[in-house]
């Protein structure tokens, strides 16, 4: 089986501290994946950006690409027009911006799919079940957080019970 590697793209530098949280979910829950990170622009490093995507294209690996760019994001656009491999747009100015983000980084010509997801730990998420399709252990990996999910959900269910039949649920409000 090739090699599962997340790589995430950033416009710039100042987007490290967002796009950090890739890496640091997988590290987390213990995903298997490796994670690397990149900084070119579609704007202004064109060249190092596509000579950046031929290496990865030409690898045996199997990628799924995490753009971290702000204002326009063309970085989005360019990376899936260039590569085969699966791009989620996940920029760090979502809560700014709301749903011009969306646009900026999902409004492609037909062909160029990019997918959009807001909180970096989601698109790693996303990437997590697009490699588990072909590998049965990142599956089981999966199976596993999502059943951790929902105890969270249950646990806090029962707790809630708990302070809610020894007290007056009005006194509890906030």
């Amino acid at each position: 089986m090739p090699e599962e590697k997340i790589v995430v793209l950033m416009g710039s530098p100042r987007d490290l501290h967002f796009a950090a949280k890739v890496k640091s979910f997988l590290k987390k829950e213990k995903f298997p994946v490796s994670c690397v990170y990149n900084v070119a622009s579609a704007h202004r490093t064109p060249e190092k950006l596509l000579n950046d995507l031929k290496e990865n294209e030409d690898s045996a690996a199997s990628i799924v690409y995490i753009t971290v760019a702000g204002l326009s994001d063309a970085l989005s656009g360019v990376v899936a027009g260039y590569s085969r491999f699966p791009v989620i747009a996940c920029p760090p100015d979502s809560d700014k911006h709301g749903g011009m983000k969306v646009f900026s980084s999902t409004a492609m010509p037909s062909g160029i799919p990019v997918a959009y997801v807001a909180k970096p730990e989601n698109a790693a998420l996303v990437a997590m079940r697009i490699f588990a399709l072909n590998n049965p252990e990142l599956k089981e990996k999966l199976d596993k957080f999502k059943q951790k999910m929902a105890k969270a959900v249950y646990d806090g269910a029962e707790e809630v019970k708990k302070v809610t039949e020894k007290k007056d649920v009005n006194k509890l409000a906030v």
